[in-house]
């Protein structure tokens, strides 16, 4: 099987973190089915920030060659657009059917091609401002870790790029494969798109802690009931704080969470053992296998049963 190409653009002023993130994540090994290329505007050195240099061995060939463009952020992206032949490329590759990913402010490199007009795009907050006023035709949504429109991504701050790349695996690895991944970066398996991109400074940290811990607490009792007067009464607080906070922490509701998080337990069951529908319904606490196929269908647009002949395959 042909290996999925990935690029990673590195253009001037490049943030170190933006460009070693898909870097690393997609490194070929024996259950990452990537090949990687850093490339630049031509090949040789680039002037990076923060102190760093690349030197890379593609050009803007490489973005002929991919399946995937990751453009990193880089320095004082809202004070000049990329080389024309950087955009030219980079549509050429967009044209082609290649998935173009932007991290943090590689979005302005992104909205200079004209390939974001018309659709919801996410930057670093420091710049969602200044990325709606420059491009004014881009739906820019500041409150968010990651923007999917299919074929052009965009994600927050350089973090986000992780959470971008590992929903970039669970599309095309299944979510097996994309926890794996997490496994290996030490980083969390899932945090929503919709997920604010940073907690609010009146929000009192230990608050913040006693969430995630209950978070933790109900991942491993989703077979078990669970209701939003539990999930409270174990973070210590009212279910209306604790829904509003919840809310504003991860883009969800409670329950809507934990629905998120019983099928994203019932994916990697289909995924990795032979248990039938009926079987995981119960145990990831959703009762029934109707039940079950109900919300698969309403949350991934497809039935249990395709989408274990999609991603049955060990790692």
């Amino acid at each position: 099987m042909r290996l999925n190409r990935v690029a990673v653009l590195v253009l001037e002023g490049a943030k170190p973190l933006d460009v070693g993130i898909p870097a690393q994540v997609f490194t070929t090994r024996t259950s990452m089915p990537y090949e990687v290329r850093v490339c630049g505007p031509a090949p040789g050195l680039v002037t990076g920030g923060d102190g760093l240099s690349y030197h890379v061995a593609d050009g803007l060939d490489a973005l002929r060659w991919a399946d995937i463009v990751f453009i990193p952020g880089y320095r004082f992206p809202d004070r000049e657009d990329p080389p024309a032949a950087v955009s030219a490329a980079l549509r050429e590759a967009h044209d082609r059917g290649a998935r173009l990913a932007a991290i943090s402010t590689g979005a302005f490199a992104l909205a200079a091609t004209g390939l974001l007009d018309g659709k919801r795009a996410t930057t670093h907050w420091h710049y969602t401002r200044a990325l709606a006023v420059k491009h004014p035709a881009i739906k820019v949504d500041e409150n968010v870790l990651f923007v999917d429109e299919g074929s052009v991504l965009t994600s927050a701050g350089a973090a986000s790029g992780i959470d971008l790349c590992l929903h970039i695996l669970r599309g095309d690895l299944g979510m097996a494969g994309a926890n794996h991944a997490a496994r290996r970066l030490v980083a969390a398996p899932y945090r929503s798109g919709g997920q604010a991109q940073y907690v609010p400074h009146s929000v009192p940290e230990p608050l913040g802690e006693r969430f995630a811990a209950t978070r933790a607490w109900a991942l491993h009792r989703l077979g078990k009931p669970l209701t939003l007067d539990g999930l409270a009464r174990h973070a210590r607080v009212s279910p209306r704080t604790f829904s509003r906070r919840f809310a504003a922490d991860t883009g969800y509701t409670p329950m809507e969470w934990v629905l998120r998080a019983r099928i994203d337990m019932a994916r990697e069951l289909l995924e990795l053992s032979e248990l039938g529908v009926e079987r995981i319904a119960a145990d990831v606490g959703l009762g029934t296998g109707a039940n079950l196929r109900l919300h698969f269908r309403r949350l991934l647009g497809t039935t249990p049963s395709e989408y274990r002949r999609t991603f049955a395959r060990g790692l």
